[in-house]
């Protein structure tokens, strides 16, 4: 049969591509005409309706993407870049068993921040599948974003699956004026993308933080709610004194958000009217002699920041205490008892009322992650080795890990260790998790040690896939040399359950691997001398 003999078959057995697809799903038993006439009528059709649009006048060509004066990185870090973006080589995810090869996908987060520590900018070639692996995880999008920079914003125009890259945050880190030139500044505040926008600010306010307060004020009150919420939020970076006059004023914004948002950034300024209000207002309610929650939130409080209904299950009365603690500045309370220390302020019994000692101490975690104070952070943590249960200031794993965010790095990692030593890796996930990577040498050493004692008790390794899962992403490569002892102890071991020594012996081959990989990863990027 020739061709116009079959797209004329096709049209006299089925008149369109609706009927097509019907027959398709009823079958051809419903109706007259053979299997293999409606093969040929999709053929037929397909092709129409790849070839059947008409010429018409080419649109404009549109500008090409902005230079981006960053370098590449080298060769094999690009290729790297190629692999990990496939995710080739790794196991999948899901519970159970991975298998002994590394789960790539993983690492990409570490190949991006060890990127933009070298100043990179990635690959033309890879940009797309950067992009599409920024919409698949938001945690890689300021990273990813920052490396596609400039041509990143510029491809996301002509992809509507890519268009979180443009109201993104400050992603697109592009061409951006000189924060003096005034003229371009305003420019592109006046014309720019939102993600433009936010990075333009930001640029401004590391130039000169009261220029960029100026900048955000011209246009502030024509800005959409959730926009001026975004810029009010990244003030969080190099928030000072000389930002109170212009958070002051937002508490009486028309947003019920962005007024919180100024009252949180507020009483992280201690020497803020708001603090000095909310320090007034907690002082009456907290002291020697016990603990009074105030009897209603008025209007002040409300300005003031304090969300009058409290969640389910709260009472509305220690709902407004905790608020007003956590606003107040933890310098008020050294004066308030007689001058003790943070450490002998959250020790004293709290006698009055039930349930009040929960709410104080849950407040003051709050206000000393809030306010980055670490000598509160260390008072409330307490020893790492004591039952979570005593903890002087909150038994929560969550809280624990926000107040160890405060301490400095050396401090942090030496308190998960003697937390894992005293206690195991079942409680650790969180801990772990606000670690500086690679973690530092005890801490490794005290995780290496936890996950061979859990081996030995006759423990399956996927009860620890969290923190084995971490091990892989923030283990030091030089514990590698240890861990593959540990390998050879698991094909050998005698006492641990039937089965679970090839179990730790696969997870063991899986995080020397990846450890192995990500020591080369690192290196890959390291420029060339």
């Amino acid at each position: 049969m020739t061709a116009n003999a079959t797209a004329t078959a096709a049209d006299t057995e089925y008149g369109d591509w609706d009927e097509l697809v019907g027959a398709a799903l009823l079958g051809t038993e419903r109706r007259q005409g053979s299997p293999r006439a409606l093969l040929d009528a999709a053929a037929v059709h397909t092709l129409r309706r790849r070839a059947g649009l008409r010429p018409a006048e080419a649109g404009p060509r549109p500008e090409p993407a902005p230079h981006d004066p960053r370098p590449v990185p080298p060769e094999a870090a690009r290729r790297r870049l190629a692999q990990l973006l496939a995710g080739r080589g790794g196991a999948g995810s899901g519970g159970g068993r991975r298998g002994a090869a590394p789960d790539l996908t993983e690492l990409l987060p570490q190949w991006l921040a060890a990127a933009a520590r070298h100043g990179y900018r990635a690959p033309a070639a890879l940009v797309p599948a950067l992009l599409d692996a920024a919409r698949a995880r938001t945690d890689l999008r300021p990273q990813a974003l920052a490396l596609a920079g400039a041509r990143g914003l510029w491809l996301a125009r002509f992809n509507p699956d890519w268009r979180f890259a443009l109201r993104g945050g400050a992603g697109g880190s592009g061409e951006l004026p000189a924060p003096a030139d005034g003229a371009a500044v305003e420019r592109l505040w006046q014309e720019g993308l939102f993600a433009e926008r936010v990075a333009l600010l930001g640029a401004v306010r590391a130039h000169e933080p009261a220029a960029a307060i100026r900048l955000l004020s011209t246009t502030w009150a024509t800005e959409r709610a959730e926009d001026r919420l975004m810029f009010l939020d990244s003030l969080r970076v190099g928030l000072a004194e000389g930002d109170e006059p212009f958070l002051e004023a937002a508490l009486g914004d028309r947003s019920r958000n962005v007024r919180a948002t100024a009252a949180e950034l507020l009483s992280a300024l201690p020497g803020s009217a708001l603090a000095g209000r909310m320090a007034r207002r907690a002082l009456a309610c907290v002291g020697p002699e016990g603990v009074s929650a105030p009897a209603e939130c008025d209007a002040g409080m409300l300005r003031d920041g304090v969300v009058e209904r409290p969640p389910a299950g709260r009472g509305e009365r220690a709902w407004w205490l905790g608020q007003l603690v956590e606003a107040a500045p933890l310098s008020c309370w050294r004066e308030r008892f007689g001058g003790l220390g943070p450490e002998q302020i959250v020790a004293l019994p709290v006698a009055e009322g039930e349930g009040w000692r929960e709410e104080l101490h849950a407040a003051w975690c709050r206000a000393a992650v809030r306010q980055r104070d670490p000598e509160w952070s260390k008072a409330l943590l307490g020893s790492a080795a004591a039952p979570t249960a005593t903890a002087p200031g909150t038994a929560s794993l969550a809280e624990r890990a926000k107040l160890l965010s405060v301490l400095p790095e050396g401090e942090r990692a030496a308190w998960v260790a003697e937390f894992i030593r005293a206690h195991g890796l079942s409680e650790a996930f969180q801990l772990l998790g606000v670690c500086v990577v690679p973690w530092a040498g005890a801490l490794g050493r005290a995780v290496v040690d936890a996950l061979d004692a859990a081996r030995e008790a006759g423990s399956y390794p996927w009860s620890f896939s969290g923190v084995m899962g971490l091990a892989e992403r923030c283990l030091d490569p030089a514990e590698a040399d240890r861990l593959e002892s540990l390998t050879a102890s698991s094909q050998g071991a005698a006492d641990t359950s039937p089965g679970a020594a090839a179990y730790w012996a696969e997870a063991f081959e899986r995080l020397v691997a990846t450890l192995g990989v990500r020591a080369s990863m690192l290196a890959e990027l390291t420029p060339p001398a």
